[in-house]
């Protein structure tokens, strides 16, 4: 069985109308990275699917403390603004050109682990996230988005529009290590950002590592501090194994990279790669 119908809609209200007609049914998709192989492969077989690329939501804007992103844009995109050092050094180390030309920043976020490498740095920057829906908007925070293995808190009758981030003076750091130096998935992520610790590909979702952060809380960032975090980030996580490590690797990996994550962050070092 093939794909008997593609929707391409030109407006969030046109994409809602088909969604609310199709129902649940209707594959909806951005740039398809994360679709399109598993369909052509037989993986998944959707009789229907509506394309958001044409849907007027590949938007960035920049506003005097926050910066709002439309669901659509390109990782490539994303890589080349400058207003939020840690965002750009994720989007670079995610995949390789040739995705990122197609793969989106809403897409990132329903990107099955150990994906999603601008999740975890939009994690760590306390974004929040618009769902659009037939009953109007409604927003909330990325930490509430998430609500296990692929599932998430949006209904199914809603759009992911937009995602906000505050804009902060703080340091930052991003790591991803992984198999090879580029265009590899991540064994650990790890987004850093004033006092928000993020962690990816260590747990069914991206995560913030909350016993790490309270582990810095109102402490200097010394050696002791740093190593008792990474222990509490290696604690709190609960890591999975696939072809690429074990869940005994994945943990010790995330102490070895949280420590380093935080002594670049400590030194200044905004989004240096690992």
């Amino acid at each position: 069985m093939t794909v008997a119908t593609y929707f391409r809609p030109t407006s969030v209200p046109e994409a809602l109308g088909l969604l609310e007609e199709h129902g649940p049914e209707l594959l909806v998709i951005a740039g398809g990275t994360i679709a399109m192989p598993l369909i052509n492969e037989g993986i998944s077989l959707p009789r229907e699917v509506m394309g958001l690329r044409h849907a007027g939501l590949d938007t960035y804007e920049r506003g005097a403390s926050e910066v709002r992103i439309g669901a659509t844009l390109s990782l490539t995109r994303l890589a080349e603004q400058n207003d939020v050092p840690l965002l750009r050094a994720a989007a670079r180390r995610t995949a390789s050109w040739s995705i990122r030309n197609m793969a989106t920043v809403g897409g990132n976020l329903f990107a099955p682990p150990p994906a999603g490498d601008v999740a975890t740095a939009l994690l760590a920057l306390d974004a929040r996230v618009t769902l659009s829906g037939r009953h109007g908007e409604r927003e909330l925070p990325l930490t509430d988005f998430w609500t296990g293995f692929m599932t998430t808190a949006m209904a199914a009758d809603e759009l992911l529009i937009a995602i906000t981030i505050p804009l902060r003076d703080e340091s930052s750091a991003f790591i991803k290590f992984g198999r090879k130096e580029a265009n590899t998935p991540a064994i650990v992520s790890v987004a850093v950002a004033g006092d928000r610790i993020a962690l990816g590909a260590v747990d069914a979702h991206p995560i913030r590592a909350r016993n790490a952060e309270a582990a810095l809380a109102g402490k200097p960032r010394d050696e002791a501090a740093i190593t008792a975090a990474a222990e509490a980030a290696a604690d709190e996580c609960e890591p999975f194994a696939d072809a690429l490590a074990s869940e005994w690797y994945r943990r010790r990996m995330v102490r070895i990279f949280v420590e380093r994550a935080l002594h670049e962050q400590a030194a200044g070092m905004n989004g240096t790669e690992a």
